[in-house]
Parts: C-alpha cells; structure tokens; sequence
C-alpha cells in the first residue's frame, strides 16, 4: 500500500480445527488487541454464516477463512472493499480451475459463479473497538470439494469442475490473490483500478437481472456499477437508479419488460 500514513500489513495464516466461525474468532481476537494481517482458516465452521444471518453449510473440505483489518480505508471510501475482495476470490479460483472446468464471473456484488452456479460466499463484518480504531473482517467460503443443496439458486465445486485442489492449496492462491487486490485497492485509493478489475470479470452487465429487496423485487437491465461499486439500473428518464445491497439473480429467460417500480 502506498501513501504517507499507510503501513505495509503483515499478513500471516494461522490453521485451526473446528471452530464456532472463523469472523466471530477473528472479531473476538481483535477485540483482545489483534494486530491486522492475521487469516484464520478452520476445517470446519459449527455455527457458519452468510449474508442476511443465513446459515453457510460448513462441512469439511471446503475452504473456510476470515482476514482481519483494521482501519483499512476512510469510511466514504470502505463501501468498495467488496469489490476488491470478489477480485481477489475470483483470482485464487481461476488459478486451479482447469480450462475446462467452466466459465469464471463475479455476480454482483461479490458471488463467483462458475457457469452460472454460486461456487463461493463472501461475508464482511465490522465492529469498533474500545480503542476507537474499526476492526473489519473477511469472510471467504470456497466450495471445493462439496456445496449446499439450496433453493433459490444453482450450486457447485471444485472438485465437479474438474481440479482435485485441496483447501490447503487453494488457500495458498487466495492469500496471494487478497495481498495483491487489496494492495491496488490501496485503501479506497484504488477504487477506479478495482472497478475496473471487477468488471473485467462480471456476470450480466448489459443483460436483465432481477434485484431482490427485503420487501420486493426489482427488474432491470444491469448498466453496470458506479464508482462506489453500487449496482446501476436504467430508468427511463436517462437515469439511474442504484443499489448497495441486494440479491441480484440472472434470469435465464428473457424478462418481458423492465419494472423499476
């Protein structure tokens, strides 16, 4: 990372077992005075989680790890970090999927789908310390050898793509991968390289998607995402209308009309 204030992070690994969750391990460690760097990997998670407080299936095998930070960007600056680590998710898979093993893209705003199918799962979390300083942490789930059965959208692994990678190994690339996104995000500093990075490998820009809200459903074409890595659908005055958060789902049909009601 460049910059006058910035600090070169120490980035170091530490394997467990079992665990709880390795974000709620890595939140209490910061807590206890943890210095930023520091992954957590675990074999398997007992009390695992996504996004919304969903359960995140967590049986051995696949890769599950978290990477603490503290006060890593300004806070106008933070809400692109996703973007950043989805690049860097995206990398450390494309690293060991062999090339026939299927088509490798980012779904808004941090799935990796591998033919349309959710192969990872991206859960950041932050919390401030008694010291005043924002502890944030990175939570990376890789389908390696095994995935969810679940409703609402298609599944994979590794392992049915192709690669008989280990989660050991393709931790190895993600470590790797994270140190470089995050070194070109530089703090937010970076968001304009990233976006760009980012949309390199999406899923769906210039296609119809819909966008699942708490309370409703939104329907579209996906114009792509602005500078803060908000999602961006067309409205029909020329403007835009944009997301923070979402569920976006690829249709496979055409949608008939848009209905940005």
């Amino acid at each position: 990372m460049s910059g006058p204030s910035a600090k070169k992070i120490d980035f170091r690994h530490l394997p467990l077992g079992d665990v709880g969750s390795t974000n709620a391990d890595l939140l209490a460690r910061a807590r206890d005075g943890e210095e930023p760097g520091l992954w957590l990997t675990a074999e398997r998670q007992l009390t695992g989680r996504g996004r919304r407080g969903r359960i995140w299936s967590s049986e051995p095998g696949n890769l599950y790890s978290s990477l603490l930070l503290i006060d890593p960007a300004a806070p106008h600056l933070l809400g692109s970090l996703p973007l950043a680590v989805a690049v860097a998710v995206h990398d450390a898979i494309a690293a060991v999927l062999p090339p026939a093993g299927g088509q490798l893209a980012i779904k808004w705003p941090n799935d990796v789908l591998i033919d349309g199918a959710k192969t990872s799962g991206i859960l950041i979390e932050s919390e401030f310390l008694a010291d005043g300083r924002q502890a944030v942490v990175i939570g990376c789930g890789i389908n390696v050898a095994h995935h969810p059965n679940a409703d609402g959208y298609a599944s994979t692994c590794l392992h049915e793509r192709g690669t008989s990678v280990s989660a050991q190994e393709l931790f190895a690339h993600l470590f790797m991968a994270m140190e470089r996104a995050l070194d070109v995000w530089d703090r937010g500093r970076g968001i304009a390289t990233i976006r760009d990075q980012w949309i390199e490998r999406a899923a769906g820009i210039g296609g119809q998607i819909v966008v699942r809200l708490p309370d409703n459903e939104i329907r579209g074409l996906f114009a792509g995402i602005d500078g803060d890595g908000r999602l961006l659908l067309p409205l029909p005055d020329g403007g835009h209308r944009t997301f923070a958060a979402g569920d976006v789902f690829l249709p496979a049909a055409p949608i008939a009309e848009q209905d940005l009601t």
